[in-house]
């Protein structure tokens, strides 16, 4: 079984009523659709805070290439791509 906790959030009054009309659509109340939100949210924030942390990793380790090498790389696929679509 999962033990939730509560929280209190301040809303604009247009947004608790546009939460209300969504909760209303989807016949979900208001506090699962609001949970649901916080949590897509910070697991997003969270994938790029780690993803920030992986890149100045590589940094560190010196796993990195010149911004030139990048994309003279990306020119190559370009120019293959098109002449494959030729």
């Amino acid at each position: 079984m999962t033990t939730n906790t509560t929280m209190t959030i301040r809303l604009d009054p247009q947004l608790k009523a546009k939460l209300g009309r969504l909760a209303d659509g989807t016949r979900r109340s208001r506090s699962f659709l609001a949970a649901e939100a916080v949590e897509t949210y910070v697991d997003r924030e969270l994938a790029i805070i780690e993803g920030i942390e992986r890149g100045l990793a590589d940094v560190e380790a010196g796993r990195t290439v010149s911004h030139e090498h990048a994309m003279a790389s990306l020119r190559q696929v370009i120019d293959a791509a098109a002449d494959n679509a030729a």
